[in-house]
């Protein structure tokens, strides 16, 4: 069976980012904890699904994706200063919450919901980059395909309510 919409994937990857000789491993998805996800279902980039369309169980893949077909460039706007009490939970800062290098989840001025780590903490503001943590990187994927299968009704009803199927990787914020 090939990949193409609708079918369940399972898939190993090394995952590198950087140029030439410094090219660093970032993430790893291995056969004991594998990548799996419905293709088509905007779960991925698409960048990385068209990658992947047309092979089947035992192909091996090994690609580059620009930041333009990934994430993006890194926009130093994006880095920004807000007020520490905007943190604070019945008065208090939870430093267990709040820490450098912490990712919290965060919602803008219209209501949407974004990621942002936390770059430094000051007396009255803490400093927030809302970039992904892959902005302006080049990605290097090298990996196998262990199987695909025709995704099952009860997987493509989660993902068309928004739910979270079980598949390994999810968790409270979604699939991994």
């Amino acid at each position: 069976m090939k990949i193409e919409s609708n079918r369940m994937v399972a898939l190993t990857y090394d995952l590198n980012v950087g140029e030439g000789d410094e090219r660093e491993l970032m993430e790893q998805a291995t056969a004991e904890r594998p990548l799996q996800f419905i293709f088509g279902a905007n779960m991925m980039l698409d960048a990385f699904e068209r990658e992947l369309k047309g092979l089947g169980e035992g192909d091996t893949f090994s690609f580059s994706l620009t930041p333009e077909e990934a994430y993006g460039e890194y926009e130093e706007e994006r880095v920004i200063e807000l007020p520490k009490k905007i943190f604070e939970v019945d008065g208090k800062i939870d430093k267990k919450v709040l820490f450098e290098g912490n990712t919290l989840p965060m919602m803008d001025s219209a209501g949407n919901r974004l990621m942002g780590s936390v770059v430094a903490i000051k007396d009255d503001t803490v400093t927030m980059d809302f970039n992904h943590p892959l902005a302006g990187e080049t990605m290097h994927f090298d990996g196998k395909v262990l199987s695909v299968r025709e995704a099952t009704a009860q997987e493509m009803a989660m993902i068309s309510s928004g739910g979270c199927s079980d598949c390994p990787g999810c968790g409270p914020e979604g699939c991994g």
